[in-house]
């Protein structure tokens, strides 16, 4: 059966079931600064745009040897990182959440109309991640300053995040999600307090949602390590690993896999990464297609494209909510599949995180 179709028939009797499920997710909060490079400025309040990232190439290589100077315009401060995007898909979809992230101290105002809908909010450390976004008509160019981030370590975490809050919203929650590894130095340490001194106290067995972001910055022996730390984390939990295709490519190479790509090479490539990293689950989502393969069932399922799309910036984010939430409530695998991409598929046709009955609707619709 069609598993959009499928979802679509058996979620409505789940509704009652959702508000009294909880996620706690953690730890990356960046401010996302939108910013067009003026082309020509007609007057003080007037300007064009510089339209293309091929304009600003050649602009910036004709620069080479003599310097240049373009103005620039922030038009928008947007709250981001994966943990605060995450957590906004999941509050869509009617889950309460419970957020510990870089928000900085006191939290950036950006923030703020994303996290009225938690149920909680505890800013981690004294400052937030900042990425300048250059906005072009035919896609972004994203620059994120993060030498500042390097405070988040395991004595932080020791002090912050082993006793009181965390350890009790940890303690209620069905999912925990932990995102953004990549851009934090020390994330693994932190990780690895976390499983012994948080983690493996748990009397329930939450499913735990990784998110690494694009590993390929870092060194294979950083990456190695990280992943040491995943079977582990099995112990005490479903830990499913959730990338998109290029990320799945990044870590097939390191580890040996046959890359894949979009379509049925999907599958195979989830089950040889699930193999390798001895992870419970590994989850890959792409461009037309999702994939995951594990210990609660494999799938393949064709997702929601649209040519027209209004934001993609953060789908990957929705998708990982959708998903969860079929963890937790323990959807059949190629129904997860389904509900991380339609909810994934609502958010860039809307440029919002949905809620589920707009999630439904697009179910219905994806099922012909």
């Amino acid at each position: 059966m069609n598993p959009y179709r499928a979802l679509a028939d058996i979620l409505p009797a789940r509704l009652a079931n959702i508000p009294a499920l909880t996620a706690v997710t953690g730890f990356d909060g960046f401010v996302d600064e939108m910013i067009q490079v003026v082309g020509e400025r007609q007057d003080v309040t007037s300007f064009t745009a510089m339209r293309g990232i091929g304009d600003f190439a050649a602009w910036a290589a004709a620069a080479a040897g003599r310097s240049s100077l373009r103005e620039i315009v922030v038009h928008r401060q947007d709250p981001g990182g994966c943990a605060v995007n995450l957590g906004d898909g999941l509050a869509g979809l009617g889950v309460g959440v419970e957020l510990f992230a870089t928000l900085g101290a006191p939290a950036h105002a950006a923030f703020a109309p994303v996290t009225a809908r938690f149920n909680a909010v505890t800013p981690l450390g004294a400052v937030h991640g900042r990425t300048l976004a250059f906005e072009f008509g035919d896609g972004k160019l994203m620059l994120s300053a993060v030498a500042q981030l390097a405070t988040i370590d395991a004595a932080l975490a020791e002090a912050t995040l082993t006793s009181g809050a965390y350890p009790a919203a940890c303690a209620r929650a069905g999912l925990i999600a932990l995102t953004n590894w990549t851009l934090y130095p020390h994330m693994t340490a932190v990780w690895r307090l976390l499983i012994d001194r948080v983690f493996s106290t748990l009397s329930q067995r939450p499913a735990f949602l990784l998110d690494l972001v694009d590993p390929s910055g870092r060194t294979g022996d950083d990456i190695r390590a990280m992943l040491a730390l995943l079977p582990e984390l099995s112990r005490h939990g479903h830990a499913a690993l959730g990338v998109n295709l290029n990320e799945a490519n990044v870590l097939a190479r390191l580890l040996d896999v046959p890359p894949g790509s979009d379509g049925a090479a999907l599958l195979p490539l989830a089950a040889a990464l699930q193999r390798a990293i001895g992870v419970s689950e590994v989850v890959i989502h792409a461009l037309r297609f999702a994939a995951c393969a594990g210990t609660r069932g494999n799938a393949l399922v064709p997702g929601p494209w649209t040519p027209t799309p209004v934001k993609l910036t953060g789908a990957g984010d929705r998708f990982n909510a959708g998903y969860g939430l079929g963890l937790m409530l323990d959807l059949p695998a190629d129904q997860r599949l389904a509900l991380g991409s339609a909810t994934s598929g609502a958010f860039v046709r809307t440029g919002i995180s949905p809620d589920l009955q707009a999630v439904l609707a697009g179910c219905r619709d994806f099922a012909g």
